[in-house]
């Protein structure tokens, strides 16, 4: 891997910092002190994780005749969660410093024997499981009885409704069920902002294939796919690796196992988890239930139960990726000798919570404002569109820290010629179009 990559091109503290100055992202209950662990998502935030969760709805359902969608509940039957092991297995070591009375992950401390917060030496509790799931009441009445939990994952309501799913949709396998939601893991230690919070959205593909021999050659397409995937929205390839778990890694059923990581300020940071599950969970839930829960073949009038391949994906952690990945810092002069810094988010054009902003280049000018706003509007159908006004320096600068890619200016010329300037962001250059061909203009450079 080239050297320079690893070498961080913008600290964590920067990100946070344009996240909360844009509108991106801002601490939940801020005026409160915040929570630790949980984060809003602000007017542009808001728009570019549901984007990047429709790209992968779009590339992973929509755009395949072999994948339907589901969306089950964050609170189900809470034997759901002993037959998927997530009750008796599903903990993190936990330890306290006896002297500053701080609690830490055992396996995220890099010298056991001293804290990182004091600095004491031998001053860590013994380690204790502590199990990630969020219990909640159902009911009423405060007792065990009510006990159930908030779901640490996506993917156990599709399990326990394959069979609802397959008969329905009349589906057979190969095919695969695919949602997006809320799930929730009382992290011990939360941190790196977005990275691990406490509430998060997965996006999960649960490909159920026949035992043909055919399983690890769908394995590997799915690997390919989520490759293709991270390119077409321009992740740079060179902060971005496919790690193969080794067998020693991998749970005891799985044949096999990728983790998509990529590299972030503090390093490498898992995104994703592609895993070859063989039967392990429909056979387990069938053995709790007691429900049949195989697939009936009636071409060969047999029952089985399908071989799983798994598509893990974090969409916060992918958002948070792209908002980095996005990130630039350009030095330039001015007319008058001044150096300055230009910031730009580089996203692709899909991703960008504005594709394109239109301005005024005066206020205080009726028909300057009066032809802007009707350009933005009738752009407004086909594009995620924004209309300001002020100082064409300032305008463009606010629009690059937001990642529009194209902006269009409306400007006394305007008025004379009918056309408009065209300012591309990565490039700085502009142009001059006529607003009759300025569609077909934005849509050859951006699409629609």
């Amino acid at each position: 891997m080239d050297m320079a990559a690893t070498e961080p091109r913008v600290t964590m503290d920067e990100i946070t910092a344009l996240a909360k100055r844009r509108g991106f992202i801002f601490q939940s209950s801020e005026i409160y002190g915040g929570l630790n662990g949980f984060y809003d998502y602000g007017p542009l935030g808001a728009i570019l994780k549901r984007n990047v969760k429709n790209a992968w709805w779009r590339d992973t359902v929509e755009l395949r005749d072999d994948v339907v969608g589901f969306d089950s509940s964050i609170i189900m039957h809470p034997l759901t969660w002993k037959a998927s092991g997530h009750i008796d297995a599903f903990h993190d070591k936990l330890v306290d410093c006896r002297v500053c009375k701080h609690r830490f992950r055992f396996d995220h401390l890099k010298d056991p024997n001293q804290c990182p917060d004091c600095g004491s030496k031998q001053s860590f509790t013994e380690p204790r499981n502590f199990n990630l799931m969020m219990k909640t009441q159902i009911g009423p009445m405060e007792d065990s009885a009510s006990t159930a939990y908030l779901r640490p994952e996506t993917a156990q309501g599709i399990f326990v409704n394959f069979k609802n799913v397959y008969q329905t949709a009349r589906k057979r396998p190969p095919f695969g069920i695919a949602q997006i939601g809320k799930s929730f893991r009382n992290e011990i230690t939360p941190g790196n902002f977005t990275y691990r919070v406490r509430e998060f959205e997965q996006a999960e593909l649960e490909y159920f294939v026949p035992d043909d021999g055919k399983d690890l050659e769908i394995f590997r397409e799915w690997v390919d796919r989520r490759k293709n995937w991270y390119a077409q929205y321009g992740v740079k390839p060179d902060r971005l690796r496919f790690y193969e778990l080794t067998e020693k890694e991998r749970p005891h059923y799985a044949k096999a196992g990728i983790d998509v990581e990529y590299l972030f300020p503090w390093g490498w940071g898992e995104l994703e988890s592609i895993a070859h599950r063989g039967t392990y969970d429909l056979d387990a839930h069938m053995a709790l239930s007691g429900k049949d829960l195989r697939f009936f073949d009636e071409a060969s009038k047999a029952h089985y139960t399908p071989i799983l391949i798994e598509s893990s994906a974090g969409m916060d952690r992918t958002t948070l990726t792209m908002l980095v990945d996005a990130y630039d810092r350009e030095r330039s002069t001015d007319p008058n000798g001044k150096a300055t810094d230009r910031v730009v988010l580089r996203f692709h054009p899909y991703i960008a919570p504005v594709q394109i902003a239109v301005f005024s280049l005066a206020r205080n000018k009726p028909d300057l404002v009066e032809r802007a706003r009707s350009i933005e509007m009738a752009l407004r159908p086909s594009y995620r569109t924004q209309y300001d006004e002020g100082n064409i320096g300032q305008l463009y600068r606010r629009q690059d820290e937001i990642g529009t890619p194209l902006c269009v200016t409306i400007d006394y010329d305007t008025l004379e010629d009918g056309t408009v300037t065209v300012r591309e962001r990565d490039s700085m250059k502009q142009e001059r179009v006529p607003q009759s061909g300025l569609e077909r203009y934005l849509h050859e450079r951006i699409g629609a």
